[in-house]
């Protein structure tokens, strides 16, 4: 079942990271995090990417220290990557799973 969670950041902007069904039709889960000023403006942000039905209930799989740092030292603030228990693939930017092959 898809999860997620956050957590607030000292200057008061938080990090959400929510594990959603693969959006190319893939197996499994993608996990995604975001950084934005609060929560509403984080899911705002997925639902602008196309994911309609995103909704953050609880706190059940905040995002880990590691997660936040690569949130956090990235320029868009909006990285995905398969499965969560997958750690030997690196984060992508968001773009990058919605930009169609060529």
């Amino acid at each position: 079942m898809p999860g997620g969670g956050f957590c607030k950041l000292p200057n008061g902007s938080v990090v959400v990271a929510l594990s959603l069904p693969n959006p190319v039709g893939g197996e499994g889960t993608v996990r995604f995090l975001v950084h934005a000023p609060n929560r509403a403006r984080a899911l705002t942000r997925l639902r602008n990417l196309g994911f309609r039905a995103v909704y953050l209930r609880g706190n059940a799989e905040p995002p880990t220290p590691d997660e936040i740092t690569a949130v956090l030292h990235h320029p868009d603030g909006l990285l995905w990557r398969p499965d969560r228990n997958t750690t030997a693939e690196l984060w992508h930017p968001a773009r990058a799973l919605l930009r169609r092959p060529a």
